[in-house]
């Protein structure tokens, strides 16, 4: 069904009107006003956690990393955040988000065109011909009665935010890959200096056996072992190796740079900083930047159920044109011609389309509620188990701690049996071999306590702003 309005003047016709416009058109706002749907209230399908297994200790700092108090590290961060090229990506799709908001809010105002139309006609029988310009103004403006533009723009103003924090998600993913990345180069050049030190003690161990070998006092076979045990150090270090220069690479990829050169890492790892404060549940989770980017896109898309609601009652248009006409260039502004519309657009028959749409927007609304739900319970279990791993891992290192005291203490006396002639070497050997795999279980141990603790900063994570970053308030 459309109907339509139209008023017109010109300088050389008089103006037209029609009676009771003006109350048929008031008549026709209220009832499209009484159409416009209210946003509903967004139930989410999970129960709230009310406390975490530990409260923590302190404030861990927005921005987490500078916790371990590693200059070194503070400075692969920085510059990774600055030039990685998977975070630039994430930015610019955060601009062409904003740059979206901003097609959509260009349906706020009306649409205005000018035209300039000249032309020659030949003679004709019945025709004058000559020359023909005109210059025209046209507007147009949809009336939005009942939201469907305003839904439409919230929905894309809340998929901005959304882009936003998956600009941030990428962020907090970049610096907990560096860390990684850093310390466990740290740990590998801790177990190569290790495994050096472990060499050179097999050898000269394998040169006290041969000097007893010579002098009749073990048999052949205790050199050979020796000599086996010294070859699957080597083995094991040339797998460090490699380990260390793959590390470096992927170290160099973070930081947006290809294979080469980098700060050497020092054989030592930190401490283990003090436990993070915990706090409430709830409100600790909703600081995460995938969560949040979850809740935009849930918050998306209700509007555009509201959008696709109200995109089934009537529109309302408004046309103004406005024309400059005559025979001559020169007498241009002679003749002048203004119109005034509007029309009113109601669907009557699409054959299920609109309430089809509807149905579909209604189902991805609650496929999004149901993934933030799942969103925010999986963040919980994050929290908790990092917290759970902290506690049974600092257990396991004291162990291992006790047990490398124990397996030196066994080996030195040992070691004495063996030198006095009370005892056979396979008993050393097996001991040492023991002792020195303990010592490598022990770096492997400190370095998994930080790797757990790097996931607890990760999941807590969500208040720090790189360089580039604007307010989020600044809305497009």
């Amino acid at each position: 069904m459309k109907k339509g309005i139209f008023i017109s003047t010109s300088t050389k016709a008089p103006v037209c009107s029609i009676p009771g416009m003006s109350l048929l058109c008031c008549f026709t706002i209220c009832w499209l006003m009484g159409c416009s749907r209210k946003v509903a209230e967004v139930n989410l399908p999970y129960e709230t956690l009310q406390t975490f297994s530990l409260p923590g200790e302190t404030e861990a700092p927005d921005q987490w990393w500078q916790a371990f108090e590693d200059p070194e590290l503070n400075l692969l961060v920085d510059s990774a955040l600055a030039s990685t090229l998977p975070l630039n990506a994430f930015w610019y799709q955060f601009q062409e988000a904003r740059a979206l908001v901003n097609i959509a809010s260009s349906a706020r105002v009306p649409d205005v065109f000018l035209q300039l139309q000249s032309g020659i006609s030949r003679p004709e029988p019945d025709f004058v011909g000559g020359e023909n310009t005109q210059l025209s103004l046209r507007a147009n403006y949809e009336a939005d009665l009942w939201g469907r533009i305003r839904y439409s723009i919230h929905a894309e103003e809340y998929r901005f935010k959304a882009s936003f924090y998956d600009y941030k998600t990428a962020a907090v993913t970049l610096t907990g890959e560096v860390a990684l990345a850093w310390f466990r180069l740290k740990a590998t050049n801790i177990q190569l200096q290790l495994l050096g030190e472990q060499i050179e003690t097999n050898e000269q161990v394998l040169a006290l056996i041969r000097n007893r070998f010579a002098s009749g006092q073990v048999r052949g076979v205790d050199i050979l072992r020796q000599q086996q045990l010294i070859e699957s150090t080597v083995q094991q270090q040339i797998a460090l190796e490699l380990q260390k220069e793959m590390l470096e690479n992927q170290l160099s990829i973070l930081l947006g740079q290809p294979p080469g050169e980098l700060l050497e890492a020092p054989a030592q790892l930190p401490d283990l900083p003090p436990l993070p404060l915990t706090g409430v549940p709830l409100q600790l989770v909703n600081r995460r930047p995938d969560v949040l980017s979850s809740f935009y896109r849930l918050q998306a898309a209700d509007r555009e159920v509201a959008a696709a609601i109200s995109n089934r009652y009537p529109r309302l248009n408004l046309s103004l044109n406005a024309a400059l006409r005559s025979n001559t260039l020169i007498g241009l502004f002679e003749s002048q011609a203004i119109s005034l519309g509007s029309s009113l657009l109601a669907p009557v028959f699409y054959g299920g389309r609109l309430r089809a749409q509807v149905n579909q927007a209604e189902a991805i609304r609650q496929q999004l509620r149901y993934d933030y739900g799942q969103t925010v319970l999986l963040a919980f279990q994050e929290i908790e188990n990092a917290l759970i791993q902290e506690t049974k891992q600092l257990e396991r290192v004291e162990v291992i701690q006790n047990q490398v005291e124990l397996a030196e203490k066994t080996f030195g006396q040992l070691r004495v049996e063996y030198l006095n002639g009370s005892l056979a070497y396979l008993d050393v050997l097996v001991t040492l071999n023991q002792q020195q795999q303990l010592q490598r279980d022990l770096i492997n141990a400190e370095l998994e306590l930080l790797e757990i603790r790097i996931a607890l900063y990760r999941a807590l994570a969500g208040g720090f702003e790189t360089e580039r970053e604007p307010m989020l308030e600044e809305e497009p």
